[in-house]
């Protein structure tokens, strides 16, 4: 499956995804779709459709944003340096689609590596569990779990 960013996902996104995908933007905590999805399934970019990150990966971080550990793969993300808003961040950004995901901080569980994915629900499209080998994301099945508590 390629992945890329191209002219019609951009014009399909919505006012927020837009805003939070290609303008850089945040959601409001607690208002994103997905930062109380319990459901097993994967994360992809919402603009080029490549695997971000697995349910089995996600935690509630309290922050009310959706709270990863790691994506699915390393290579689908790109880390970047942040010093907007007066502070320096790590900026998380997908690779293929070149989306604006959210940011990386140094205050996860510490028994899965310390890391936290803070990302904005508007730049992801979840994908089910039962749904993944019909969308094309049958390979990462071994990587979720099944339902989630």
């Amino acid at each position: 499956m390629k992945y890329a960013k191209t002219k019609e996902a951009v014009s399909k996104l919505t006012p927020a995804q837009y805003r939070v995908t290609q303008e850089h933007g945040t959601e409001r905590p607690f208002t994103g779709e997905y930062h109380d999805n319990k459901e097993s399934g994967i994360y992809v970019d919402v603009v080029s459709g490549e695997p971000l990150f697995s349910s089995t990966d996600k935690f509630d971080s309290g922050t009310g944003w959706p709270s990863f550990t790691r994506p699915i793969e390393a290579a689908n993300v790109n880390e970047l340096r942040d010093d907007s808003h007066g502070m320096i961040r790590t900026e998380v950004r997908s690779v293929h689609g070149d989306s604006h995901l959210g940011h990386l901080f140094p205050d996860g569980p510490e028994d899965q590596g310390g890391l936290r994915y803070c990302i904005n629900s508007a730049a992801l499209r979840f994908i089910p569990r039962d749904e993944m080998e019909a969308e094309g994301y049958g390979a990462y099945l071994n990587l979720v779990k099944g339902d989630l508590e």
